[in-house]
């Protein structure tokens, strides 16, 4: 009897029933840039080859509606780091997070994984502006390239387009205007400058070698996946039993759209097949309404330019409108932006692919957590916009995929509308730790939910979460601290709501119009449309949207 009962109290003090005597799971945090729903997982485009990402979608909990607050790449990425939302810490646009004063003084996932003893590992773009003290290690910085340049590198130097793109898109420049294949430029010049390949980011431009497909440096992208691959293969060797919180950022598709030609043999052009467009669809539409007193100049951080409010919100009208006068054929300058779009897909989806991996024939596979996101959708085409920064479905929806070990089961599908403001606490839950989040009185607690209740069942009526997910557009810089003088969407599991700072709104029934053509409060009431604003003003609570204040509702 005796050793029986010294094995029941040995078992105790193994393994116990106090979390903190348990091993916390690892955590790999997946990000690309500008990825919207074109993946085998959601199916968004009927050509997309993803293999990877619906492996990986098909082992865990995928969400069918997943949101970004803030359809741009500054502002989503520090919202969903420091899971506050930007109406309450007023930062919308993209100056860095850590000088506006709520999130300076909220602590960022990175900061409170690492207090609680995780080694806290990074490379790549997470956050749009990176600060290297919130890591216990971070490797590379964020690199939009390889990029075309033409003059010398020591002055004169100036980014240029893909050289195949036609004019007028190409003037647009050298990130936004830019598309294509790799390919040999060393003998290419440009009004008597020679044309070359770059990368580096904020290290620094220098030159990116491409003699041909199999004689080239490594793209960004592919250099961040070898760093993770290598990082885990490291600490699966490492005599430390520390937690990790490993994260890598990717930029494809983000623009340029510039990938190895392999990637577009696989989409050949006359085969390409163009977003479903209704003809003058942006006729009820709003986004380029911009009443006189909100336009300011606003620093567009793609071509460092400035830009009236209004010339922005017409930015993806640009880019649509040149890509159809830029080709004899209207439709080819679109498929030719789709199969680079297409063709940067299935390369970032090797990528993670090969972190994924990576995990898996290791040690960790069974106690490693995996989220898959991107940071916000990019519009096709769809109501003469090829951007984001819009708040239609294209452009607010993301794919979601967590997997984690114990908790998921394969092949789940979860349908009721999340954001990027729950991908933090649900972490924290799923690690064990608390949510206390803010650094002093400064700072704001956590607004989102944790998805635990749905990780667990996909079908769940137990969540305290929002019955939608809340969506926010910039307006202007005269209204950057007037957290209620700007856009707003709010997308629930069957109908989208918008209420401009003007005062006009957008109601779509989603459910069956998917591709938000109708808008049903154009110039008339609708019945759901109180119902939404219910909703709305109680996320957004106390603040009201100026929208509604105009409409006195």
């Amino acid at each position: 009897m005796s050793k029986i009962i010294v094995l029941l109290l040995s078992l105790f003090f193994a393994f116990g029933c106090n979390s903190e005597t348990q091993t916390k799971p690892n955590i790999v945090l997946i990000m690309t840039d500008d990825l919207n729903d074109y993946n085998e997982d959601l199916k968004g485009h009927p050509q997309i080859i993803s293999p990877n990402i619906k492996k990986l979608a098909d082992s865990g909990v995928s969400f069918n509606n997943a949101y970004s607050n803030d359809p741009m790449c500054g502002p989503s990425r520090s919202s969903m780091i420091t899971g506050v939302y930007p109406h309450n810490s007023s930062n919308f646009w993209q100056k860095p997070w850590y000088n506006n004063d709520v999130l300076n003084n909220t602590k960022t996932i990175m900061e409170k994984f690492r207090e609680n003893g995780y080694y806290v590992v990074g490379s790549g773009k997470i956050l749009h502006h990176n600060k290297k003290e919130l890591w216990s290690e971070f490797e590379h910085d964020a690199d939009y390239g390889p990029v075309a340049y033409k003059g010398l590198r020591e002055k004169g130097k100036r980014g240029v387009a893909h050289p195949d793109v036609q004019k007028p898109f190409s003037e647009i420049g050298q990130i936004d205007g830019s598309f294509g294949p790799f390919r040999n430029i060393s003998n290419l010049e440009e009004d008597g400058e020679k044309i070359t390949w770059a990368y580096g980011g904020s290290r620094g431009y220098k030159k990116f070698k491409y003699i041909s497909e199999d004689d080239r440096d490594l793209t960004p992208d592919e250099i961040n996946a070898q760093w993770a691959e290598n990082k885990i293969n490291e600490l699966a060797k490492s005599d430390n039993d520390n937690p990790f919180f490993l994260a890598v950022g990717f930029l494809r598709p983000h623009t340029p759209l510039i990938a190895p030609q392999k990637y577009f043999d696989m989409y050949p052009l006359e085969e390409i097949q163009l977003a479903n467009i209704l003809e003058n669809d942006m006729d009820d539409t709003f986004l380029n309404y911009v009443e006189s007193n909100n336009i300011e100049k606003t620093e567009v951080w793609e071509n460092n330019s400035t830009l009236t409010h209004k010339q922005l919100s017409k930015r993806s009208v640009e880019m649509y409108y040149k890509l159809k006068e830029s080709y004899k054929d209207s439709d080819e300058g679109l498929k030719r932006f789709t199969q680079a779009y297409l063709a940067c897909v299935t390369a970032v989806d090797d990528n993670i692919g090969q972190v994924v991996n990576a995990i898996d024939n290791s040690k960790f596979k069974d106690n490693t957590i995996i989220v898959f996101v991107s940071d916000h959708g990019w519009t096709m085409g769809e109501k003469n916009h090829v951007y984001k920064n819009s708040l239609w479905e294209e452009s607010t929806r993301v794919p979601l995929t967590i997997r984690a070990p114990g908790v998921t089961k394969p092949n789940s599908k979860v349908n009721h509308p999340v954001s990027l403001i729950d991908v933090y606490p649900t972490l924290l839950e799923l690690a064990g730790l608390d949510n206390n989040t803010v650094k002093n009185d400064r700072g704001k607690p956590l607004d989102g939910f944790s998805l635990k209740p749905f990780l667990e069942d996909p079908n769940t009526k137990n969540w305290d979460g929002p019955q939608g997910a809340l969506s926010v557009v910039y307006s202007s810089d005269q209204n950057q601290n007037i957290s209620s003088n700007h856009h707003y969407s709010l997308r629930t599991k069957d109908w989208r709501y918008i209420i401009y700072d003007s005062g006009k709104e957008e109601l779509y029934h989603n459910a069956v119009d998917p591709k938000e053509w109708n808008n049903l409060v154009y110039e008339k009431t609708h019945p759901k449309r109180d119902e939404m604003v219910k909703i709305l003003k109680k996320i957004t609570h106390p603040m009201v949207p100026n929208g509604l204040k105009k409409l006195q509702l």
